[in-house]
């Protein structure tokens, strides 16, 4: 038998035909200097856009002291980028990972963990999302439940059960005094820039105080300023047991954390999880720079501004091309367009427009561009967007 050939990179992406030498705010730019608006930023990663210098500085500065000792010591960077999450939002402790997919493992070994600690360890089944995406490592997609992510790769790891989206009758037949935890997404951003509603958020707390249950949010894509405060759980006035955290954290550089209270962290001790790489002192250099950036209310002030202005244009787009488009989703700068047709033909559009954007779920187009947009470079975009919007409309 004759093994086929394959490339030397693994082919699980289908990816398109650009390659970007260098980036400046929100602009990559490809080898012979063509400029291409990016509205994806490394899919919500590049939180302050393309070689920010602060950022910059934060690394190199950091890269000519030290690199990397583990964890086996103590590490100042990771202890004060902990300190900065745990002043700014409802945590007690932090455990610092290199990626989304990563938290959402400690997250799941955290909530199991938390009730086997209890005294309690067959409590154990976590309720989920259709439309979730959650990572995908064996324990992430099982979370998630979808065909697509699971097809091929059993048998997956069991203690979950995914729910309809916003069917509440389900949730509440669900939900018992023997649930361990409901794992959420705040917004959805595979799934759609889906929103889930303040008054939905509250009641999956409510569920949680009643039953006991441990109420875990994903903010890995939705965190870090996206929607215009630090967290978008902040919107509902309510906070998790447990959070994850990635993406926009590292401004670009891989970083990822797990954020927990005492009592949901109580059962892990040492030895109860590790990590190599985790919280290595440039990814912290980098996310305290990040932190102290995006934290500041005046800048979320900015986020919420620029936000009004792109829904209002993008509304003014949605208008325009009613046979292209449907509406408008999301919060914050985690903006959606909902297509009439499949979002690939829209993403391809785009690029003869030099724009980047990136597909979701239910035919949406996902905008995710840099929290430091500049007004004229959302003009630019919803112009390049309209365009493109034009050219399949002929």
């Amino acid at each position: 038998m004759t093994t086929p050939a394959i490339p030397h990179v693994l082919p699980t992406y289908n990816r398109a035909n650009l390659a970007f030498e260098r980036g400046e705010g929100a602009w990559a730019i490809t080898a012979d200097g063509t400029r291409y608006l990016d509205l994806g930023a490394g899919i919500a990663v590049n939180a302050l856009g393309h070689a920010h210098p602060a950022l910059v500085r934060a690394l190199t500065e950091q890269a000519g002291r030290i690199w990397h000792v583990s964890n086996l010591y103590q590490i100042p960077e990771q202890e004060r980028l902990a300190d900065l999450l745990v002043e700014h939002t409802f945590a007690d402790t932090v455990f610092f990972t290199n990626s989304g997919t990563e938290a959402a493992e400690l997250a799941i070994k955290m909530v199991r963990k938390y009730w086997d600690h209890a005294g309690d360890p067959d409590r154990t089944e976590i309720l989920t999302f259709e439309g979730a995406f959650h990572g995908r490592s064996t324990g992430a997609i099982a979370a998630a439940g979808s065909e697509k992510m699971t097809k091929g790769f059993g048998p997956l790891m069991p203690g979950f059960r995914t729910l309809p989206f916003g069917d509440h009758d389900a949730l509440r037949a669900a939900a018992t005094d023997r649930t361990a935890a409901i794992m959420v997404e705040p917004v959805q951003g595979e799934g759609g820039i889906r929103v889930l509603p303040d008054i939905c958020l509250k009641g999956l707390r409510e569920i949680c105080d009643a039953t006991g249950a441990l109420l875990v949010l994903d903010e890995v894509q939705c965190g870090m300023g996206r929607t215009g405060r630090l967290f978008a759980h902040e919107h509902a006035g309510i906070a998790p047991d447990i959070m994850m955290v990635a993406k926009g954290i590292g401004g670009g550089f891989p970083l990822g954390a797990v954020l927990a209270t005492a009592r949901a962290a109580s059962g892990m001790t040492a030895g109860t999880h590790g990590s190599t790489y985790g919280g290595n002192p440039l990814a912290c250099a980098v996310g305290a720079r990040v932190m102290e950036i995006v934290a500041d209310p005046a800048f979320l002030a900015e986020v919420n501004r620029k936000a009004a202005l792109f829904r209002q244009k993008l509304e003014g787009l949605v208008a325009a091309h009613p046979d292209i488009f449907e509406a408008v989703r999301g919060q914050g700068l985690m903006l959606g367009l909902k297509c009439r047709m499949a979002p690939a033909d829209l993403v391809r559009a785009a690029y003869d427009q030099h724009l980047l954007t990136v597909p979701a779920a239910d035919n949406t187009l996902r905008l995710l561009p840099p929290l430091n947009i500049e007004d004229a470079e959302i003009a630019e975009a919803v112009e390049r967007l309209d365009r493109a919007a034009a050219s399949l409309a002929a």
